[in-house]
């Protein structure tokens, strides 16, 4: 994987706990960190990443993160005849939000000669089962395994923490990194459209990963008005961001798209009902008794909901749908043992062929 797997994302998150549960299982996991520049090495980068490749015995089964696999084309196909490379794909790169055409191109054809020198492919979702469809790749060479997701208690909300926040006003909070993808221009446009009522907005989220998108929903937010409603926190460490679930009365996600949604996840096992898009496996962890899913890029849809959440017509309900969702939720000793299950059987597969 690219960089530090202790950092505070979604797949990096799914990474630490599948290593955590394998090792449960009395596998062995050796983690290896490659430069934090992929996905766009630089020259050192993909040197580093020869060199640990190469290091490895032949057989070596390697599970890879896409963030950095996909960008590794040559380097999967110079080993692939010795190594037993499963890729884990989130989401596909090209398909991140905000690319140019041409660098979206290239991690294309790159993800495509990755690809092309596995055993199998795990995903997070059935979505990306079907995003993966252009790459040659067929569904029988891929596993879902969903993350799994911790055991939480039940946000407390603005009316339940100590001291109570005001009774008038809602506690709003989205957890995602400021880029592109997660829809914060979005999620802002909608809520500058909603002066009138009483809610705060808190955004737990790296600004690091994409500078420019961070100061320009910076930049939004002060336009429009907004500076004193909304509150970048940066991103969290874990009691800090257990608290601010704690404190929420709703959870919102404007994302363009998602391998699966693990903030959703998170926040609906603290049973917080949610507001965020059909993409990834979001629409299998919220149904319309926990939530309200609108189209992405809707900031009409987006406002009314958000509207009708906030002046509590069906926040009260929908609370208690997430509360009973939660227990529904897949474990990370189940991802686990379907992540061990699908090793398994393609540590003796051959490579498959796009």
């Amino acid at each position: 994987m690219p960089g530090d797997i202790q950092q505070r994302t979604g797949g990096y998150g799914y990474d630490r706990a599948i290593v955590a549960g394998l090792r449960d299982l009395g596998w062995d996991v050796e983690v290896c960190s490659l430069d934090d520049s992929y996905p766009f090495p630089c020259e050192d980068a993909r040197s580093h990443a020869t060199r640990a490749l190469a290091a490895l015995p032949d057989g070596t089964l390697v599970l890879a993160d896409g963030l950095a696999f996909g960008a590794m084309g040559e380097e999967a196909e110079r080993e692939a005849s010795r190594l037993r490379f499963v890729a884990l794909v989130h989401h596909p790169l090209a398909l991140e939000s905000g690319l140019d055409l041409r660098v979206a191109q290239a991690l294309r054809e790159s993800e495509t000669r990755a690809l092309g020198a596995v055993r199998g492919v795990v995903v997070t979702s059935a979505a990306t089962v079907q995003s993966l469809r252009p790459y040659g790749i067929a569904p029988d060479a891929v596993a879902v395994i969903r993350p799994g997701t911790d055991p939480a208690p039940v946000a407390r909300g603005t009316r339940g923490i100590d001291p109570p926040h005001p009774a008038m006003s809602v506690e709003l909070l989205s957890v995602a990194s400021l880029t592109p993808r997660k829809g914060y221009d979005v999620l802002f446009h909608a809520l500058s459209r909603l002066p009138h009522l009483q809610w705060h907005l808190t955004c737990a989220g790296s600004p690091h990963l994409h500078p420019e998108t961070a100061d320009a929903l910076a930049s939004q937010v002060l336009v429009a008005g907004l500076a004193d409603r909304v509150t970048f926190v940066g991103e969290l460490g874990e009691a800090a961001l257990a608290a601010a679930y704690d404190r929420a009365d709703v959870f919102v996600l404007a994302t363009r798209h998602e391998g699966y949604g693990m903030a959703v996840a998170e926040a609906v096992a603290r049973g917080l009902p949610v507001v965020s898009t059909p993409t990834g496996a979001i629409p299998e962890l919220v149904d319309a008794a926990s939530g309200v899913l609108v189209p992405n890029d809707d900031v009409e849809a987006l406002t009314s909901a958000l509207e009708r959440l906030v002046n509590d017509h069906e926040r009260a309900r929908l609370t208690e749908g997430a509360r009973r969702r939660r227990h529904d939720l897949p474990t990370w000793q189940d991802a686990a043992r379907e992540m061990a299950a699908a090793l398994e059987r393609y540590r003796t597969r051959g490579i498959v062929q796009p």
